[in-house]
C-alpha cells in the first residue's frame, strides 16, 4: 500500500509583525505589543508541535507557508492548514473536490485574557470555525483520519461566471460585487432563474453592492449585516442587497433572501466599473458596464474535516 501523502499549510509567522513599520514600533502601548509578540510565538509553537507529531507517523509529508502557493495542490492525500480561518480559506482556493481538509486553530482566544484587556484594546485571536483542532487535539484528530474513523464533510462552494466565462476561483465563503471606491453607489439588476423557467422577474437596484453568501459564509459578514445563519451542508446560497437606496415598498422583500440549489442568480452590472471580491479582500475579479455575472451554488464541493458542534446532530 502506497504511504500517505501530507501537505502542512502554515501561516507565515511575519502576519504577526503587522505593529513594526521600518523597524519602528507603530504602537505606543507594551501590552499591545507583548500580546502580539506572544501570538506569533503561541503560533511558532503551534507550527513546532504539529511538525513533531508528524515527524512520528509513517507519512510523506512537506510543510510550506500559504504565501508560497501558486497552483493548485495535487498528489496528497490531506491538507492540514495550522492558523485560523484565514489560512483555511486560503488554502481552500487551491483545492479541488478530490482533497480533504483539516484546520489547526494555532492560537485560539483566551476568554480570561479578553476580559483583561478590554478596557485597553481587543485581545481577541483566531476564532478558527472551521478548524477541527488544536495543539491539544491534533494527534488524536489526526490518526482518526489517517485510520479512516471519521469522514470528512462535503461544504458547498459557489461558482461564478462573467459574460459566460468561469471565474477560477470557488468561493467557499462569500463574494461581494461592488463599486472599487465603498462611498459610491452602484447600478445593477438581477434575475433567479430557476432551471427551465424562461422570464423570471427582473430586480433593479441602485445600492453599496451585493453580498452572495454559501452556507458556510452566512455566519460571518451576511450575519452580521441582519442575514441569518443557516445549516452548514445547505446547497442553497444567500443574497442581500447593501443598502438599497429607496426600493419600491413591493420590491424591499426581494432585497435579500434564498438562491436555490436548482437555481442561479444573473447580475446585469450598471455602473462604470465593479470588483468581484471573492472570499475577502484578496482575490479580485474586475467587472465593468455592461457585464453580466451568474453565480450559482455548483463550484465543486471542498471535502473537509469539521469542528463536531458544527456536524448535523444525530438522532
Amino acid at each position: 500500500m502506497a504511504r500517505r501523502r501530507l501537505l502542512l499549510l502554515l501561516k507565515p509567522l511575519d502576519t504577526y509583525s503587522f505593529h513594526q513599520l521600518n523597524g519602528v514600533s507603530r504602537s505606543r502601548n507594551p501590552k499591545v505589543l507583548q500580546y502580539l509578540d506572544n501570538r506569533r510565538k503561541v503560533h511558532k509553537d503551534a507550527i513546532e508541535f504539529c511538525t513533531s507529531i508528524l515527524q512520528r507517523k509513517s507519512i510523506d509529508w512537506n510543510a510550506t507557508f500559504y504565501n508560497n502557493l501558486s497552483r493548485p495542490v495535487q498528489n496528497v492525500d490531506l491538507v492540514v492548514t495550522v492558523g485560523g480561518d484565514g489560512t483555511l480559506l486560503r488554502a481552500s482556493h487551491f483545492l479541488d473536490d478530490s482533497i480533504p481538509l483539516l484546520g489547526v486553530n494555532s492560537d485560539p482566544t483566551q476568554p480570561q485574557e479578553v476580559q483583561e484587556a478590554s478596557n485597553e484594546f481587543d485581545a481577541t485571536r483566531s476564532t478558527g470555525y472551521l478548524c477541527a483542532a488544536t495543539v491539544k487535539n491534533f494527534e488524536q484528530i489526526l490518526n482518526n483520519i489517517l485510520e479512516g474513523q471519521t469522514t470528512a464533510s462535503e461544504l458547498s462552494r459557489m461558482s461564478i461566471h462573467v459574460n459566460s466565462m468561469p471565474v477560477s476561483t470557488y468561493a467557499l465563503n462569500d463574494i461581494l460585487i461592488a463599486d472599487p471606491c465603498p462611498a459610491s453607489a452602484s447600478r445593477f439588476s438581477f434575475r433567479i432563474r430557476k432551471y427551465g423557467q424562461t422570464s423570471p422577474p427582473l430586480v433593479n437596484c441602485r445600492s453599496s453592492g451585493l453580498r452572495i453568501s454559501t452556507a458556510t459564509g452566512s455566519t460571518a459578514a451576511t450575519l452580521s449585516a441582519g442575514g441569518f445563519p443557516m445549516p452548514i451542508l445547505s446547497k442553497d446560497l444567500q443574497y442581500m442587497v447593501r443598502e438599497p437606496i429607496s426600493p419600491e415598498p413591493a420590491r424591499v422583500r426581494l432585497m435579500h433572501g434564498l438562491i436555490k440549489r436548482n437555481e442561479s442568480m444573473d447580475i446585469d452590472w450598471y455602473t462604470k466599473e465593479g470588483v468581484i471580491y471573492i472570499d475577502g479582500s484578496n482575490i479580485v475579479h474586475p467587472v465593468q458596464y455592461g457585464d453580466t455575472i451568474s453565480v450559482s451554488s455548483h463550484g465543486p464541493v471542498l471535502k473537509i474535516f469539521l469542528p463536531n458542534h458544527l456536524l448535523p446532530s444525530k438522532i
